[in-house]
């Protein structure tokens, strides 16, 4: 009974993926996991390039996805609106533009196979044949 009561209070153990999405790669990229605070960083563009050298091309799916907004509380750490109103900032102030927009879960896994250094999500029941799907790291 105590062991039982007790699990009620552990948290998702290290490196558990959500629920809601999987972060998917190019599979020549060397990378298996990565923190969440990194993938922050090459969606927000605070960063360009994989460690490798390679320069980092992150997708989204589009607004309406609520994978996409599972994805901006957990792993960019903001509201879907707070994303778009970072992204409006810069474009009106002609620093960066945000990642691509693609439509479909299908957009997303064929723009990441055709893009050595491609990252993005999709649903986690979403099949990704021929991609590399990383182990995100809290």
């Amino acid at each position: 009974m105590l062991c039982g009561f007790a699990g009620l209070f552990a948290g998702p153990a290290r490196g558990a993926p959500s629920g809601a999405y999987k972060v998917v790669v190019h599979p020549d990229n060397p990378v298996n996991e990565l923190s969440r605070a990194r993938l922050s960083q090459l969606f927000f563009k605070k960063s360009t390039q994989w460690d490798s050298g390679v320069t980092a091309m992150p997708v989204d799916l589009n607004d309406s996805s609520p994978v996409r907004a599972a994805f901006c509380d957990e792993v960019l750490k903001r509201s879907l609106p707070a994303v778009r109103a970072f992204w409006q900032q810069r474009i009106f102030s002609g620093r960066d533009v945000p990642p691509p927009e693609l439509p479909s879960d299908a957009d997303v896994l064929a723009y990441v196979r055709a893009n050595p250094g491609a990252v993005g999500y999709v649903p986690a029941s979403t099949p990704t044949p021929g991609l590399k799907v990383i182990t995100l790291l809290d």
